[in-house]
């Protein structure tokens, strides 16, 4: 974690006038982080820097992405005290959050089969980075970290400049490093951007059956081994393995990063060394 935003949310979480640990004796203890549910593990690096900018000692004993069970011992930490507890909550958040994510996509990925599943740019200002961090953990892919990784045509372009006309500008504008991928919400649409030789395509918020028909209709076109084909929209872990079925190569849902519940992690005082 970069030193400069470390710092912002140590200075957020703590405030300016922190007497609920200036009343902690000066002692050295041991303690000891948990988690109270079944997950797949994330954070642990995050959690980690925070105990290190406190000055404490961290062993931790699973890795990123492990499935852990209920009660599983995460990392044991040691030092000042006052520091322990200053850092818990920022430490344990990180854990909550990122494993959250991380369970979510593990049991996405387990229903989607061979199909990869990715995640979205919907995701908390400021905190994106550690949201699909969370997303590979749990098997997932992250798709764009930003707008500058790839161009993807959406729908609000295509209102303003055509299907052709967004595919040729994108052409002459960008760079050949950068993949071109074209939202479709219809088949005519679809053979055009294929024919023009977009790189990726999206079906946008179209039925698993129109997809299937959309897929059926480039393998009989002798068109489908040219392009990937990603499926986004309305798919929820309920139904992805619905979608997973059309043979698309990809689907990505927001529902990795808005639906996960956080999960539950402790920290308690073991012993003063």
């Amino acid at each position: 974690m970069l030193r400069s935003v470390l710092e912002r949310l140590v200075v957020e979480d703590l405030g300016e006038w922190d007497d609920s640990s200036t009343i902690v004796p000066d002692t050295k203890a041991e303690a000891l982080i948990f988690s109270r549910e079944r997950c797949v593990i994330s954070g642990l690096e995050e959690a980690g820097d925070i105990m290190g900018y406190f000055g404490l000692e961290q062993e931790p004993f699973v890795s990123e992405g492990d499935e852990l069970s209920a009660d599983a011992e995460v990392m044991r930490v040691r030092g000042q005290a006052k520091a322990i507890l200053q850092g818990e909550r920022l430490a344990l958040n990180f854990l909550s959050r990122m494993s959250g994510i991380a369970t979510l996509t593990h049991d996405c990925v387990r229903k989607a089969g061979k199909v990869r599943v990715a995640c979205t740019r919907k995701t908390t200002p400021g905190f994106r980075i550690f949201e699909k961090k969370a997303v590979v953990a749990g098997g997932g892919d992250p798709h764009r970290l930003s707008l500058s990784d790839a161009v993807i045509i959406k729908d609000n372009h295509l209102k303003l400049m055509g299907l052709e006309n967004a595919i040729l500008t994108a052409r002459s504008k960008t760079s050949f490093t950068k993949k071109i991928e074209v939202e479709v919400e219809n088949l005519k649409d679809l053979l055009k951007a294929v024919e023009m030789k977009a790189e990726i395509i999206m079906f946008d918020n179209m039925k698993p059956a129109e997809i299937q028909k959309g897929v059926d209709l480039l393998e009989v076109k002798g068109l489908r081994e040219n392009v990937i084909l990603e499926a986004s929209g309305g798919i929820k872990p309920e139904n992805i393995a619905e979608y997973a079925s059309t043979g698309v190569d990809v689907i990505s849902l927001g529902a990795l990063t808005k639906m996960a519940n956080w999960i539950d992690f402790s920290l308690e005082i073991e012993r003063c060394l």
